[in-house]
């Protein structure tokens, strides 16, 4: 079930929503409501899979307790690891079994030896996000950052959460237990707050990432050799501008749902393509996951308290899983170590190098690094990526059978640039908001970003619709 669908909009939505303000007087009520809503929401898409989740729900309360009784002891210590190893063999079957096979299989036969059967596994939609966020509990536990969840109920509903439930934010335990445990009752603001948030995420994905995304891959599905400079770019520029109004239109539609019941989930993304560096792109995109990083794995890891060798090599490793955790393939795999050089030449001397240069011009070279990045995440293979690389570095390269991309992309293309670009803007402007600038003129905002959402929505039911792409993740 997506967001934008009408069966969403005009049934589940509405008729959850009035549940929980007209039948949700009680606080427990309303929790009652929240996760039966989120359990249906997840079952209709992911029938089977909601039973393991059931099952491994049931495990961490288990084990948070054990976790809890024993703590500061070797016991405790070996129930976190027991429990966070659980969690990761779910995301290692569903999402990396198949990939290990084809390569031991191609190993095999490369060594002219005989092959084995490539199981095929279903990827259930938002495993990996589902796993961090219940890591987060046990390590919050062992910490002693957050006690054990006061109920399975509480806790199921974090898991479930159905505005956050498929492509995140990855939400800590720690960041929204007392939100749970208070079970908010919303009102007008939050309604109109968050319902204008909806809308924007829902523009966002139908007008603009949908439109970009049949750019990308009229590009993508065309045989390189018979592509030129301009085509590889154009290809590569729809694709980066795609990914961010996407996944930041997934994000606000979760954000905007959440604050509708008086929930606050934390920012996701903040105006990223305005970055001066690679470590400031991180700074600003996929916040949640960043965050995640640092905190479960770059932390435990020694973070830079052992050493700048050391702390290099935990900067590289923590991007080199990220790329891992964003699919089970080699592209995705150079994605995370690109980017993992980058984050480390920015500690020895790229930061400061950029630093000395205007910060437009500092921009420029940062986005240009953020896209050569993405032609890997993008490419269906390491050799499709390549190509399109030397043809990006090849200006006198023309396409032998030019593609013919509608106007229409090129203009949506344009806008997203522009956006981007008034958002760097912006930071030279003393003390302005875009969300200020939005309510100083509200009808002027309100009525615009409404008229974007009607007419996104008669875009979402005249053409096929187009998963999130964090879905596959």
């Amino acid at each position: 079930m997506l967001f934008y669908e009408p069966l969403f909009l005009f049934l589940f939505g509405p008729a959850v929503y009035l549940l929980y303000l007209f039948l949700g007087e009680v606080r427990a009520r309303r929790a009652v409501i929240l996760f039966t809503a989120s359990v249906v929401f997840y079952a209709w898409s992911e029938p089977v899979f909601i039973l393991l989740v059931f099952a491994s729900v049931g495990l961490d309360l288990y084990v948070g307790q054990k976790i809890a009784t024993s703590a500061a002891s070797d016991t405790s210590k070996r129930w976190l690891a027991f429990g966070v190893v659980a969690n990761l063999a779910i995301l290692v079957y569903y999402k990396y079994t198949g990939f290990l096979a084809l390569n031991v299989d191609a190993l095999l036969k490369a060594l002219t030896l005989p092959g084995i059967n490539i199981p095929q596994i279903a990827l259930p939609i938002g495993v990996s996000f589902i796993v961090f966020e219940k890591i987060t509990y046990l390590v919050d536990v062992y910490r002693g950052v957050t006690a054990p969840a006061r109920s399975s109920l509480l806790y199921g509903l974090y898991v479930f959460f159905f505005p956050k439930l498929l492509a995140g934010p990855i939400i800590k335990y720690h960041d929204i237990a007392r939100q749970f445990e208070a079970m908010p009752h919303a009102d007008v603001d939050d309604f109109v707050v968050g319902f204008s948030r909806f809308m924007l995420g829902v523009v966002k994905k139908l007008l603009f990432a949908d439109t970009l995304a049949s750019g990308a891959d009229l590009i993508f599905a065309h045989d390189v050799s018979s592509l030129g400079f301009a085509e590889a770019w154009a290809g590569v520029l729809f694709f980066t501008f795609q990914i961010y109004f996407d996944f930041s239109g997934y994000s606000d539609m979760a954000i905007g749902l959440a604050r509708m019941f008086g929930f606050r989930l934390l920012e996701n993304f903040n105006m990223p393509y305005v970055a001066t560096s690679i470590t400031d792109f991180w700074r600003r995109w996929h916040i949640s996951l960043t965050s995640w990083i640092r905190e479960y794995l770059y932390f435990p890891l020694g973070g830079n308290r052992r050493g700048e060798a050391r702390t290099y090599l935990n900067l590289w490793i923590c991007f080199f899983a990220s790329g891992l955790w964003h699919g089970a393939a080699w592209t995705y795999i150079a994605w995370g170590a690109y980017n993992g050089v980058f984050l480390v030449l920015d500690r020895l001397f790229l930061v400061n190098r950029l630093q000395r240069l205007p910060d437009w011009f500092a921009n420029i070279i940062a986005m240009i690094i953020v896209v050569v990045g993405w032609t890997f995440f993008r490419a269906t293979s390491l050799s499709q990526a390549g190509a399109l690389l030397a043809l990006m570095a090849t200006p006198w390269a023309h396409a032998s059978a030019p593609v013919a991309i509608p106007p229409e992309y090129v203009v949506v293309a344009l806008t997203a640039a522009a956006i981007c670009v008034a958002q760097r803007l912006s930071l030279y402007v003393k003390d302005f908001d875009w969300g200020v600038a939005a309510q100083r003129f509200a009808l002027a905002s309100n009525g615009a970003l409404s008229m974007l959402f009607l007419a996104a929505l008669a875009k979402g039911l005249a053409d096929p619709f187009k998963p999130f792409i964090y879905f596959r993740f």
